[in-house]
């Protein structure tokens, strides 16, 4: 089924939930209006849906090869990723001064949403490129930036992340990479390094390795680490390309999904590297690469969902099956008209649109945060990233999970597509940290850290959002009283967690989860009520009735359908954890 990329919504969301007016007021972006927006993203939704999307079916079952060390991509990928460079579409977001176009977050945004629902396991290395732009942009040195960056926003280098190590896992203290500096300056980095996305491939000239490593006198643990550029071949003084380095691609996996993305086990036999910054800071680095990446990967999981909702609602209409349970036809009707599929698709899209509606929200909060110097808004955006990294993956392993079920049995056979979306999913909440350690983050470092004040803003926002809704009709009100319950759900758990964390940390770190579920089905449920709000002026003005109509009606539905599960996970907060930690688990 062809790819639609869903313009409308993505602009809608710019222009009423990313905070536009205050974005656009900022001098960086005082040349670009809506228009223009609408008109870049236009562009970029034709490539992904004319050259990307057709890319994925062959690319899942073909996968990427690997053969004596060298990476080969499927066919058509390399011609492809060389249009996607010659259109400039690395450059969205990334400044001016070093080659990129310079627009705003939310704009990048919707750029890697359409990207990665044509074709996930391509959109992955423009994603993991761009938080190598971002880690440089903030930590390089001048040489470095000069060296680095305009090949990479130009897209003819490519960037990875090298993290973890067979031993490590998510515990990144555990690595054990050396790098050992050598009386030119540069360091010999020698280690090897698991799960590296598009660590070895044939699409770019270079491959600018980022890696966390160890100098000989830093100490132990986590606080040891440093984080190096070490490119797969270096770069003379001019910027041309000069020997290969010792970097070598040992293998790929055999994944679930996203097969068309090569996943490697990368090998470093003394290989040149360069520090960024100073030694000993390598994982605070690394977070700047690593949170742009998990904002990225939620956004994914909303790429993911869209594209299962639009194949599962095509095949709805197509679909011919039962006569209606009222009686009002006496033959088969499309599936559609049965109450359960609408369900179903009602809950697809409303997950969807939830969670593409909280990425814009962040997406601007970034940007405020950014050029404003706007404390308040930095700590609500920090705040919002692990909600959008496990909510929007969570469910979207849910909502192609939902596509499975609408196609029945012929949602278990391949050839639908269907199970792709399922198995390309479920990565999503596994990568770039599980929800688990999403979790962590939020109760940890996101409400601790502060006494719950961020959180309290939080709250104090979707109450204000009510009071909007109080004045509005009966859907409105609806709504309202439905994101109350939520809220209060909210506030009672948070109340809860403040209270028991300094006593029994284990007894809130069981309810860690419950708490990221409840608070990012809040956050959803509170932008989609934000967007009502909206739709309903709109309409009142009579733009786009029909679209607009359908905006409120995919809030209600969140509201009455999945709000609600707010409190059972309050339920699961207050009341759960003995049953969690009390468990036995005999051999």
């Amino acid at each position: 089924m062809p790819y639609q990329p869903p313009l409308q919504d993505l602009m809608f969301c710019i222009e009423h939930l990313s905070h536009w007016d205050k974005v656009s007021a900022q001098k960086a972006y005082s040349e670009f209006d809506l228009p223009d927006i609408g008109a870049a993203l236009e562009g970029y939704a034709r490539f992904c849906a004319e050259q990307i999307a057709p890319l994925s079916r062959d690319g899942d079952v073909l996968g990427a090869q690997f053969s004596d060390g060298h990476v080969t991509m499927p066919d058509g990928h390399v011609q492809s990723y060389q249009q996607f460079v010659e259109m400039g579409w690395q450059a969205l977001t990334h400044p001016a001064q070093h080659g990129g176009m310079g627009l705003p977050r939310v704009v990048g945004a919707a750029g890697v949403e359409m990207l990665n629902a044509a074709d996930m396991s391509f959109g992955l290395c423009p994603l993991l490129t761009d938080g190598a732009i971002e880690a440089l942009l903030l930590t390089g040195s001048d040489d470095q930036k000069a060296t680095y960056l305009e090949p990479l926003i130009a897209g003819r280098w490519s960037g990875t992340m090298n993290l973890t190590e067979p031993q490590a896992g998510s515990d990144l203290g555990r690595v054990v990479t050396k790098a050992t500096q050598r009386p030119d300056g540069t360091y010999g980095v020698s280690g090897t390094k698991i799960f590296i996305t598009y660590g070895a491939h044939d699409l770019t000239e270079n491959i600018i390795h980022l890696v966390l490593a160890r100098t000989p006198d830093g100490p132990a643990g986590p606080k040891g680490l440093s984080l190096f550029i070490v490119p797969q071949k270096l770069v003379n003084s001019d910027g041309t390309l000069g020997a290969e380095n010792s970097v070598n691609c040992v293998s790929i996996e055999h994944k679930l999904g996203v097969r068309a993305s090569p996943t490697a086990m990368l090998e470093y036999v003394d290989a040149t590297g360069f520090l960024i910054g100073e030694e000993n800071r390598g994982l605070e680095y690394m977070f700047i690469m690593m949170n742009a990446a998990r904002f990225s990967v939620g956004v994914q999981g909303v790429a993911t969902s869209d594209r299962a909702y639009q194949r599962a609602l095509a095949y709805a209409r197509d679909r011919i099956q039962s006569r209606p349970v009222n009686g009002s036809a006496k033959t088969a009707v499309p599936i559609i008209e049965h109450p359960d599929v609408r369900r179903m698709l009602m809950r697809m899209r409303s997950l969807t649109e939830g969670g593409r509606a909280m990425a814009a929200a962040t997406a601007g909060l970034l940007d405020l945060a950014h050029h404003q110097q706007d404390s308040k808004a930095f700590a609500l955006a920090e705040f919002m990233v692990p909600l959008i990294k496990a909510f929007c993956t969570e469910r979207a392993v849910e909502v192609a999970s939902l596509g499975v079920q609408i196609h029945g049995g012929m949602g278990f056979i391949e050839e639908t597509g269907a199970a792709q979306h399922y198995r390309d999913a479920r990565i999503l909440p596994i990568y770039e940290g599980t929800t688990a350690i999403q979790a962590n983050d939020l109760l940890g470092r996101k409400v601790m850290r502060d006494g719950g004040e961020t959180a309290r803003d939080f709250a104090a926002r979707i109450a204000e959002t009510e009071a909007a809704l109080a004045a509005g009709d009966a859907t409105a009100q609806a709504i309202g009283a439905a994101l109350a319950e939520a809220r209060a759900a909210f506030n009672a758990s948070l109340d809860w967690l403040l209270d028991t964390y300094r006593g029994d940390t284990d007894a809130a770190f069981a309810g860690s989860v419950p708490f990221l579920t409840l608070t990012g089905t809040l956050a959803a449920g509170w932008k989609l009520a934000e967007g009502a709000i909206a739709a309903q002026s709109c309409r009142t003005a009579g733009q786009h009735p029909e679209f607009m109509t359908q905006k409120i009606a995919t809030a209600l539905f969140f509201a009455q359908h999945i709000l609600p599960e707010c409190s059972a996970e309050k339920t699961r907060i207050l009341h759960g954890a003995p049953s969690v930690l009390n468990a036995a688990f005999p051999e």
